[in-house]
């Protein structure tokens, strides 16, 4: 994924979802909001939902709102009915299961006007 998406822009790869929220935090703070963020379910300290819920909350504390928000994207390898819809519900944007087709991320990409 950072060999597709690092053409298009500056890459942030954090190890957990603790780092991840933290990140998306230090650069809403900055005034340079990320337009992406991928988040793994299965992720070390706090999860990917956790995480989405978080950085969604972080939008909402500093009023914006959906669709103006990062476009979160959760890539995992967890394809259960329970987790996809658990991950819509949170807001995320779209679900892409591992492994990773090029094809699909690019559609995705191009369908939120992010390339």
């Amino acid at each position: 994924m950072q060999q597709i998406l690092k053409q298009y822009g500056a890459l942030h790869i954090a190890v957990n979802g603790k780092e991840a929220v933290e990140a998306v935090r230090t650069a809403m703070d900055a005034g340079d909001p990320y337009d992406l963020v991928c988040l793994d379910i299965m992720m070390p300290e706090m999860d990917g939902h956790q995480a989405l819920k978080e950085i969604r909350g972080l939008e909402e504390s500093r009023a914006v709102l959906p669709p103006n928000g990062a476009k979160i994207f959760m890539v995992t390898a967890l394809d259960r009915v329970k987790d996809v819809s658990r991950a819509f519900h949170g807001l995320c944007d779209a679900y892409l299961v591992k492994p990773l087709e090029k094809t699909k991320l690019m559609e995705q990409l191009h369908a939120f006007q992010l390339v």
